[in-house]
C-alpha cells in the first residue's frame, strides 16, 4: 500500500509541476499552490494509514494529533479517560504530561533573565539557601536546566563535579522552580498560569490546582485489567514528582498552541530562544536513544531537526515533537501503562509514531532542496 501512495504522490506532483494551462484559460496555473495541496494530501494519506496501524497494533489508549502550523493533519483519540464509568477519550480530555512540563519551567527561568532579574550563569545559591553547603554552592542555574549539575536527590551526595557530565534530575528543575518563585514573589502555580496565559493556552493547569472536569485519570496495567492511580492529579505536586518536574495537566490543542507560540517567537526574544534550543548537554535516552539537550528540551542529532520531550509519571506516557522547518508539531498523549512489560515497550507507540513523522519530515525536506525526482527511492515511512 505503501508503494502506491508514493508512486501516486510522485505522479502527481510531477503532472503538477509539468502541467501547463491552455491558452484560452484566463489565469495562471498556481504551480507551488497545486504542488502544496498534492503534498498535504500525501502527508494525511499518508499519516493517518500509518499512524492508525499503531492504534491498532497497541490498541494504543490515548490521542495523536499532527499539526503542520494551524493545519490539522492527523487526529484521532482512542480508548477512555475513565475506565470504570467508560467516559471516552475526546478533544477537551486533560492528560498529565510528565516531563514535557521541564519546558515550561525553563521558559519561566529565560523570561526572567530577559527582564533582568537574574542570569543562568549565576549560581543557585545566589537564591536558594539550600544551596550554600560546600557541596551544591557551585551549581549554576545553566546546569539546573541541561542537567549537568551533578545532582540527584536534593540533599544527596553530587554524581560528578558539577559541569562535566549529564544526569536526569527532576529535584534540579523543582529547584529553578523555587528560583522563579524566589525572583517573582510569586507561587510557581502563578507563574506557570501566566505563561499558559500568554501563549494562548486555556485548558492547561499544574496538578495542585487543577478543577476542571475532563482529566484523564491514570491507570497501570491494560484495558481489561486497569487500576488507577491513586490521588491524581494532586499528587504531582508532591516531593516524589514536582509541579515544575512533571506536575503539568495539558490538552492535544493547548500543547499545540504552545508550540507553534514558544517557537514562533510570540514567547521569548529570537537569542533566548536560540539559547534554549541551543545543545549544551548530551543525554542517553533508555528508550528514544542518543540526543542533544538544550533547556528542558531534547534535540535530534542529525536528520530531521527536531526539539522534543517525552514524559512519565504512574501511567501517563507522553511525548511532545516540533519539526521547527516546516513548522508542525506531533502531540502523543496517554494516560494507561503497563509497568510490569516495561517502559520500553509502554513508549513503543509514540517511538514508532516518532519513526513515522520522522521519516516524513525527511522526505519533505528532499522535497523542499527540489530532489522530488528521488523520491521514489527514498520514500520509506514504514512503522516497525
Amino acid at each position: 500500500m505503501i508503494k502506491k501512495i508514493t508512486f501516486l504522490f510522485i505522479i502527481s506532483l510531477l503532472f503538477s509541476c509539468k502541467t501547463e494551462i491552455p491558452k484560452a484559460s484566463v489565469s495562471p496555473v498556481d504551480k507551488k499552490a497545486i504542488i502544496d495541496s498534492t503534498v498535504t494530501a500525501f502527508q494525511k494519506t499518508l499519516l493517518e494509514q500509518q499512524i492508525d496501524s499503531v492504534f491498532k497494533k497497541y490498541k494504543f489508549n490515548g490521542s495523536v494529533a499532527v499539526f503542520k502550523d494551524s493545519l490539522q493533519l492527523y487526529r484521532k483519540e482512542n480508548g477512555y479517560s475513565d475506565f470504570k464509568n467508560k467516559t471516552a477519550i475526546d478533544n477537551s480530555t486533560v492528560f498529565a504530561i510528565g516531563s514535557v512540563s521541564k519546558q515550561f519551567t525553563a521558559v519561566l527561568i529565560l523570561l526572567q533573565m530577559e527582564q533582568g532579574k537574574l542570569n543562568v550563569t549565576d549560581k543557585a545559591s545566589k537564591y536558594l539557601k539550600e544551596f550554600r553547603t560546600k557541596e551544591y554552592e557551585n551549581i549554576t542555574i545553566h546546569q539546573l536546566l541541561n542537567h549537568t549539575s551533578g545532582l540527584n536527590t536534593f540533599g544527596g551526595k553530587l554524581m560528578f563535579k558539577s559541569g562535566t557530565d549529564f544526569f536526569y534530575s527532576n529535584d534540579g528543575f523543582n529547584a529553578l522552580g523555587k528560583i522563579v518563585e524566589a525572583v517573582t514573589g510569586k507561587s510557581f502555580n502563578e507563574d506557570v498560569q501566566e505563561l499558559f496565559k500568554k501563549a494562548g493556552m486555556k485548558s492547561s493547569s499544574t496538578g495542585t490546582v487543577f478543577e476542571g472536569k475532563n482529566f484523564a485519570s491514570a491507570y497501570l496495567g491494560n484495558e481489561k485489567n486497569a487500576q488507577i492511580v491513586p490521588n491524581m492529579p494532586q499528587r504531582l505536586g508532591g516531593k516524589d514528582i514536582g509541579t515544575p518536574a512533571g506536575g503539568i495537566l495539558s490538552t492535544i490543542d493547548d500543547l499545540h498552541i504552545w508550540n507553534n507560540a514558544l517557537y514562533g517567537g510570540k514567547i521569548l526574544k529570537p537569542e533566548t530562544l536560540k539559547l534554549f534550543v541551543s545543545k549544551s548537554a548530551e543525554r542517553h535516552h533508555a528508550i528514544l536513544g542518543k540526543m542533544g539537550y538544550g533547556y528542558g528540551i531534547m534535540i535530534n542529532i542529525g536528520k530531521p531537526e527536531s526539539y522534543f520531550h517525552s514524559g512519565y509519571v504512574k501511567g501517563s506516557p507522553s511525548l511532545n515533537i516540533y519539526y521547527p522547518q516546516t513548522k508542525t508539531s506531533v502531540i502523543i498523549l496517554s494516560n494507561i501503562a503497563d509497568e510490569e512489560k516495561g517502559k520500553s515497550l509502554t513508549f513503543r507507540p509514540h517511538v514508532e509514531v516518532e519513526k513515522i513523522t520522522d521519516n516524513l519530515e525527511n522526505v519533505l525536506q528532499l522535497l523542499k532542496s527540489g530532489h522530488s525526482l528521488s523520491l521514489h527511492s527514498s520514500i520509506k515511512v514504514e512503522s516497525e
